[in-house]
C-alpha cells in the first residue's frame, strides 16, 4: 500500500528550478533511499514534503491519500510525517531531555507521549544517560540520536532522515544504519536521503538516484545497487 504518493513535483527557488517533474512512492512498511551528490535536489524534496518550503512549487504530494501542497509543517506533523533534518538542527544550550520533548510539541495524550519517550529510551540507550547534558556537549553520533529521538517523539507513520551519517566515523555509521533498520521494523516507514550510498542500499528495500531535479534510476534496492552507473558513480567499482 502506497503511504506517500509524489506525482509530477516540481519546485524552484526564484528563476532556479530545483526539481523537475518527479514522481516518487514510499510503501508502508518500506525503507525508501533517496540517493544523489549535492545539489541533485533531496534536500528540496524533503523539504517540499514536510511542509518547510510552501512557495514555488507544483504539483501533488499525497500522504494516506490527503494532499500536503499548501498544508502547514505543523498540520503535517500532526498527519503523521516527522523529519529528522540535515545537520540535525539541534538546540545546543538546550539539554537533551528539552530537545527530545520538543518533538511532542503537537501532542496532547500524555499516556502516548509517555510510551514514546519509554520507546526512544530503549532505541538510544546513550541518550537515556545524557538527558541532563545540554546538546552542544555531544558528539555527533549522539546528536544525531537525538535528533532521530526528537522526531519519534511525534509518532511519526512516515519518518524522513535528512543525510543522517553525515560527519560521522565509519563505526557511528553502521549505529545509525542498524538503529534505522530497527525503527523500521518496530512499524515505521523511513524516506531516507542518504549521501553513504552503500550503506543505505544495505538497508533500503526500494531506492531512487536523483540528479539535477530529476529521477534517473529507481527500483528495488539491490537492483538500483547492480547497475552499472551506480556501481561505477557511487560504490567506486568500474
Amino acid at each position: 500500500m502506497s503511504l506517500l504518493e509524489v506525482r509530477n513535483l516540481r519546485a524552484r527557488y526564484g528563476g532556479i528550478k530545483a526539481i523537475m517533474g518527479i514522481d516518487i512512492d514510499v510503501n508502508e512498511g518500506d525503507i525508501v533511499s533517496l540517493l544523489g551528490a549535492n545539489g541533485a535536489g533531496k534536500s528540496t524534496l524533503m523539504a517540499a514534503i514536510t511542509g518547510v518550503m510552501q512557495k514555488g512549487i507544483e504539483g501533488s504530494i499525497r500522504f494516506e491519500g490527503r494532499e500536503l501542497v499548501g498544508l502547514g509543517a505543523e498540520k503535517i506533523v500532526r498527519l503523521g510525517v516527522a523529519l529528522s533534518p540535515e545537520g540535525r538542527q539541534l538546540f545546543g544550550d538546550l539539554t537533551v531531555a528539552e530537545n527530545l520533548k520538543m518533538g511532542a510539541y503537537t501532542r496532547r495524550d500524555a499516556n502516548g507521549i509517555r510510551d514514546d519517550w519509554e520507546r526512544v529510551m530503549e532505541i538510544f540507550p546513550r541518550v537515556r544517560e545524557r538527558l541532563s547534558q545540554p546538546a552542544a556537549t555531544l558528539s555527533g553520533g549522539e546528536q544525531q540520536m537525538v535528533a532521530i529521538g526528537r522526531a519519534l517523539m511525534s509518532r511519526p507513520r512516515l519518518l524522513l532522515l535528512d543525510e543522517p551519517s553525515l560527519g560521522l566515523s565509519p563505526k557511528f555509521v553502521q549505529e545509525i544504519m542498524r538503529l534505522v533498520r530497527r525503527i523500521n521494523q518496530e512499524g515505521t516507514t523511513v524516506l531516507l536521503v542518504e549521501q553513504n550510498v552503500r550503506q543505505a542500499l544495505q538497508i533500503s528495500t526500494r531506492a531512487y538516484v536523483m540528479e539535477k531535479g530529476a529521477i534517473q534510476l529507481s527500483g528495488d534496492a539491490a537492483a538500483v545497487a547492480r547497475d552499472p552507473k551506480v556501481l561505477s558513480a557511487y560504490l567506486g567499482a568500474d
